[in-house]
């Protein structure tokens, strides 16, 4: 039996299906016209500066291995302070699809709220970029951010990594990968619905397949993208998949949340359950009723501002005590 939608989602989704009355399997046939839809819906500065409000770059910077160089996104707050905090934020999009100038309403808000810098980072996408591009391009975006802290007017030793569904889940690779590189610092992951978990197999996915938006079909079309014919193996790295690592010791504190009506449910409970038995800080919240994305889609119902408010109030939190 799948999971109830809480009620104000279940008029949304209505809404949708009877446009819409068949979730049609993802395909790579697919794949032209969903970015196409993305390219459409690209901000335009103006437009992320918020009528002055923030001050907006678009650096392209160097890459490791002699890579592309990789587009960042800077917005920074008008009257924030010097040395702020940053959001280090990758989009989503299953790792085939969307751009780091979208989908930043939410993180410009965050940014403003707590006088953070955001960086956006516009690492290339899947399949015609497999991993480890993706990795590559937001740990060579790091690095350059904290080498070039003074310049941006940010503090290298108060950065918190985020992202949403792909990017969540290469949020939470780029821990991994700092903690085994010896840094830069950071002070916490901001993981919202993070796809973790390559093999697709659990329960919450067989469940809700079909029917959430963010189904099987589409999880395993992002992951494949990714890896390949490596996806589901032995051998897929925790810097792709991070729910493949076998240490999650020293990690920087995370919060994760999902909807309980989500494919991701389970893999990202099972994940901080996980941080916990390392000896972690994780804080968990799983939304009742909730589907993939649903406070991006129905930002005004009761659900996704609960949602929006423990973020906020988990990040005043760790910026108050770090």
């Amino acid at each position: 039996m799948p999971v109830p939608l809480d009620a104000e989602l279940q008029v949304a989704y209505d809404a949708y299906m009877a446009e819409e009355p068949e979730l049609a399997p993802m395909s790579l046939e697919m794949l032209p016209g969903i970015r196409a839809e993305v390219d459409a819906a690209v901000a335009a500065l103006a437009d992320l500066s918020r009528g002055g409000r923030f001050t907006v770059s678009q650096p392209s910077v160097p890459s490791l291995d002699g890579d592309p160089e990789i587009p960042l996104l800077v917005c920074t707050p008008a009257d924030a302070p010097a040395s702020r905090p940053v959001l280090y934020f990758m989009h989503g999009g299953g790792f085939f699809c969307n751009d780091h100038r979208t989908g930043l309403d939410q993180l410009l808000d965050m940014a403003e709220r707590f006088g953070a810098t955001l960086i956006s980072v516009g690492y290339r996408l899947a399949p015609e970029h497999p991993y480890p591009a993706q990795i590559n391009d937001a740990y060579a975006g790091l690095l350059w951010a904290a080498d070039h802290a003074d310049e941006l007017g940010i503090d290298a030793e108060h950065i918190v990594v985020t992202g949403y569904s792909a990017g969540g889940g290469l949020s939470a690779a780029l821990a991994l990968t700092v903690r085994d590189k010896g840094g830069p610092h950071l002070i916490g992951q901001l993981l919202m619905s993070p796809m973790l978990d390559d093999r697709n197999d659990s329960a919450s996915a067989m469940q809700m397949d079909g029917i959430e938006f963010w189904d099987r079909s589409y999880n395993r079309f992002g992951w494949s993208s990714l890896l390949g014919d490596v996806q589901d193996g032995a051998d897929v790295p925790q810097y792709a998949a991070p729910a493949r690592a076998t240490d999650l010791t020293g990690l920087p504190p995370a919060f994760l949340d999902v909807g309980s009506a989500e494919c991701l449910r389970d893999e990202i409970l099972a994940y901080a359950d996980r941080i916990w038995q390392a000896g972690g800080k994780a804080e968990l919240h799983v939304w009742p009723g909730g589907i993939h994305a649903f406070d991006r889609e129905v930002p005004e119902a009761r659900l996704s501002k609960a949602a929006l408010a423990a973020r906020h109030n988990w990040l005043e939190r760790l910026l108050a005590t770090d």
